[in-house]
């Protein structure tokens, strides 16, 4: 009797996982691991000043409004999808999924670890700052470099790391997803410029003081050169995954020009000799379809030298950059 229920106890939990795995699946294709999301509401308990500037900006309101649009339903027409926010290509980009009842489902639009990472393999361990009754105003400094150095080790993407924080941003602003453009008309990437884009709405640098301010010149000038960098990345890549000639690829190749030549104009403005070797990659490369691994490669070497650059510099000896900062009234949103 008791190898019987063990046979039928086994058999349930291979039929469990069989239903489970197009969930799954479905998981793997979104920007965020599901099962690791934790949450708006989790950052919120420490982070509430943050999350309330978060609450002020498209990345919150696009949860609500996005299905509604008439923009967005003309697309999921054309692309067959009846509901956007149900295993739909809108889901990587414009909402943040978690596991709810063994399935991914959206819980809200671009949130906090949209940008910092799904949070359950480090939540706990960056919110500890010393034990039972220890504030971060009085954790002790070795716990303080030992919980960030945790924490990033577990999956946190801390400000500090330009480049990881300004890819996400890119993975979706430069739209990954040739169908969607080509079939449902989707655009084919936003005209985004990183510190423009993030000084404005999405601002929210309030953890060490209240007034929320513009990050300092220095950071702005790195947010300036990785950016640019990432854009030229990213365009590659969206040229290395076109399959026919069509709107995607064309204005990829277009992109990926347009980005290169700006890189390359950087470079004489600035002593960064990564700026010239991730141009020289990208020059080496030709912008057309059928070449996917050697504009992968490509990307991959300016990824390096992005990287590379947002890790060797802090932007204070690169006031020539000054003259490409945009101006506040040019930040998106207030």
């Amino acid at each position: 009797m008791i190898r019987k229920s063990r046979i039928f106890m086994m058999a349930f939990a291979v039929l469990g996982a069989l239903v489970l795995m197009p969930n799954l699946a479905k998981a793997e294709k979104l920007h965020l691991d599901s099962a690791k999301v934790m949450g708006p509401d989790a950052c919120g308990e420490c982070h509430k000043s943050s999350v309330e500037s978060w609450k002020g900006s498209h990345h919150f309101s696009t949860f609500k409004t996005l299905p509604r649009k008439k923009e967005a339903r003309e697309v999921a027409d054309k692309m067959g999808i009846k509901r956007i926010k149900a295993d739909s290509d809108c889901l990587s980009c414009h909402f943040t999924s978690a596991m709810v009842n063994n399935k991914p489902k959206p819980i809200a639009g671009i949130t906090c670890e949209s940008c910092h990472g799904a949070g359950r393999d480090w939540i706990k361990v960056h919110s500890d700052f010393g034990g039972k009754g220890v504030k971060a105003e009085n954790e002790a400094p070795a716990h303080k470099t030992e919980r960030y150095a945790k924490s990033e080790a577990a999956g946190m993407i801390r400000p500090g790391n330009l480049y990881q924080v300004a890819q996400n941003c890119y993975g979706c602003h430069t739209v990954p997803n040739e169908k969607l453009v080509n079939v449902g008309g989707h655009a084919a990437g936003s005209k985004f410029e990183l510190v423009a884009w993030s000084q404005g709405e999405v601002r929210h640098n309030v953890w060490y003081s209240k007034e929320n301010q513009i990050a300092p010149v220095e950071r702005q000038r790195m947010m300036y050169l990785v950016g640019r960098a990432l854009d030229l990345e990213f365009s590659l890549r969206g040229v290395a995954k076109a399959t026919t000639k069509a709107d995607y690829a064309v204005k990829m190749a277009k992109r990926a020009k347009k980005a290169r030549k700006r890189i390359k104009a950087i470079a004489k403005l600035v002593d960064a000799p990564e700026l010239m070797a991730m141009y020289k990659a990208a020059k080496g490369v030709k912008l057309k379809l059928n070449n996917e691994a050697a504009l992968t490669a490509a990307a991959d070497a300016v990824g390096a030298q992005a990287m590379a650059m947002a890790k060797n510099y802090d932007g204070s000896k690169f006031g020539g950059l000054d003259q490409y900062l945009p101006k506040a009234s040019k930040y998106k949103g207030k």
